[in-house]
């Protein structure tokens, strides 16, 4: 792999770049917190070779959103779900607003 080509995953927002350690420092979390939204199946990260999980950057916004449900007093498997509906709701405004603009048949998203 080049330079380059190592320099790019930084902009890559699914590259699983962040320890289960340093994304629950980064969200001002506990790595169970993250563990329980995992188990959730709200996130799935990914492993390393050894095993370890790993977060991306998108999947630490997921988890920011989950930990303000939380601390508004919302339970985990709750907010799990709320945000599940939030993003099936902003697909269906999108796929709405695409086919208002093009007249035709919407294409789903292949976004996860």
């Amino acid at each position: 792999m080049t330079a380059d080509e190592s320099l790019g995953r930084l902009d890559d927002d699914y590259y699983p770049a962040y320890t289960t350690g340093r994304a629950a420092e980064l969200l001002g979390t506990t790595p169970g917190f993250l563990r329980a939204i995992g188990e959730a199946r709200l996130i799935t990260p990914l492993r390393s070779r050894g095993g370890h999980r790993r977060y991306s950057r998108h999947q630490l916004r997921i988890a920011a959103r989950a930990r303000e449900l939380v601390d508004q007093g919302t339970p985990i498997e709750a907010a799990c779900r709320i945000i599940r509906l939030e993003d099936q709701l902003e697909e269906a405004r999108r796929l709405n607003s695409e086919q208002r603009h093009t007249g035709g048949t919407p294409q789903p998203s292949t976004a996860a």
